[in-house]
This record gives structure tokens, sequence and C-alpha cells, in this order.
């Protein structure tokens, strides 16, 4: 197997059965995000799905915020529509961060989306409950299955906060494939990568756990979307698309979804390379 860091921009996904779209910039990606959200929420009303049913992450950001002002703007309502988020940051004790913590993924959908639209057109939004881990899959069950799960991609592949094993943690490619909702302690890379983006810099801000929906739960939605729009995604986008599947790569799952597609910015297609800043 060719090594995946050496894929040319040019060549990205080629042989592979996931599609890829590349645009400009990052406010880009964000109306590419917002448009596929309420063109699948359409398709599936369309097919005949009662209640519609999405896996939601907060990261990438802005999406939610256009969402809304262009279902304001159509007269469109998502009152069909259940959003089940990926995850949830935890307090030492396990439960939940206070939702008006501005780290709380709660707290952004609250604030970016349902706080911008009328109370009967606004969606469902519900998150795992760390101490009722079977709720989010007998939503899923009593639905009829997740019609789309939309994601973005950690720096070490994690999708929702499915983190790779532990060095010395013994977990095949099936096993992780049926990891479910629960309950998962954070990965130095994760912590270290969310500081940068949320913390300036201030790991110890981060928490050391969350509750997260599972690759099961993932990889049994109907459509995977993934989106990717920073800078040190570059050599994940590779791993994912060209390296083997392992859990070593949670999101390189995305090479078996019979329909997943992944939208990145141009920089994200960049070759990797070593530099000094």
């Amino acid at each position: 197997m060719t090594d995946p860091l050496r894929v040319p921009p040019e060549s990205l996904a080629h042989g592979t059965q996931v599609a890829l779209r590349i645009v400009p910039d990052a406010a880009a990606l964000t109306l590419a995000f917002a448009d596929a959200l309420l063109a699948e929420y359409r398709a599936a009303k369309a097919a005949g799905r009662a209640r519609v049913v999405f896996i939601v992450p907060v990261g990438p950001v802005g999406q939610y915020d256009v969402l809304a002002r262009t279902c304001a703007a159509q007269g469109v309502s998502l009152a069909d529509l259940l959003m089940i988020g990926m995850d949830e940051y935890l307090t030492p004790a396990g439960d939940w961060i206070a939702e008006d913590d501005p780290r709380s993924f709660r707290g952004h959908m609250q604030r970016h989306l349902t706080a911008l639209m009328p109370q009967a057109t606004a969606p469902r939004i519900v998150f795992p409950d760390p101490h009722r881990l079977e709720e989010v899959p007998a939503l899923i069950t009593a639905h009829g299955g997740v019609d789309v799960c939309f994601g973005g991609v950690g720096i070490a592949g994690h999708v929702a906060f499915n983190e790779p094993p532990e060095p010395g943690e013994a977990l095949d490619v099936e096993a992780f494939a049926r990891r479910p909702t629960r309950v998962q302690r954070l990965s130095r890379e994760t912590r270290t990568i969310n500081a940068v983006t949320a913390t300036r810099g201030a790991i110890d801000l981060i928490p050391e756990q969350a509750v997260t929906v599972g690759m099961q739960e993932i990889l049994g939605a109907r459509k995977l979307r993934l989106f990717m729009n920073r800078p040190w995604q570059t050599a994940i986008l590779r791993k994912l698309l060209h390296g083997p599947v392992t859990p070593a790569v949670p999101a390189s799952y995305a090479q078996r979804h019979p329909d997943c597609a992944i939208t990145v910015t141009e920089e994200v297609t960049r070759m990797p390379g070593a530099t000094l800043a």
C-alpha cells in the first residue's frame, strides 16, 4: 500500500467509493454544510420520512446560524427533525458540563440554532446522557434509523469522541465498529488540539472525559457526510481515504460506508510537510 501521506491533492479519493468535494475556504465550507443539512432534510421528507433523524457535530462551527437564517428566509420548519448531538464534555463527577459553559456543545446548539428559530419550527435536539446511555440508541430504533450522520474529524481520526485505542489496548476492526454510545476518556492528542482551537492552548480547561455516540450509531446511518476545514487535517484526510481501515484511525471506517461524502477546504488537500514557523 502506498504511504497515504504521499498521495497528491489531485489523487485524493481516487480508487475509493468516497465522494470528495473541495471548496475554496472555510466560509464556503460553512455554506456547503448548511446547504447539506437543509437539502438532506428535504430529501428525507420527500422520501416519506415522518421524522427525520440526523446525528450532528458542533465542529466545524457556523453552519447552524446559516441554517436558522435560511429557514427563516424561506419559511421552512424543521419541526419534523430530530438532531442527535454527537457528544458532550463531562465534569470529573461524570455529569454534563453546564449548558451555559462556553465549552458546552449543548449550549452551542441552543445559542446558534434553536434560539434563532421560532419554537414551533425548531428541531428537537437530544444529546447522549452519561446516566442514560440507552436513550439515544432507543430513539434511533424508534424512529427507524439515522438518515444522515454529519461530522468532523479529529487530529487522530476520531469521529464524535470515538478515540483510537490507547497503546497496548487490543481491539480488532469489527469490535471497534460495534462500539456503542458510551462515556469516553479523551486522548492527549484530542485534548491538546481542542485546547489550541477552543481555549488558547489552555489544556487544563479541556475536560478529560466526554459522552459520545458510538461508531455503531455513526456507521449505521444511511448516509455519512464529513466536513473538514482545519490546516492540521491534511494528514488525517489522507489516512482516512487511503490508509488501512483500522481502529487507529477511526475515520478510516468511512471507506466501508456505502454512501459517504466528504467536503474539505482547498487547504486541507495540500501535502503534509515539515516546516519551522
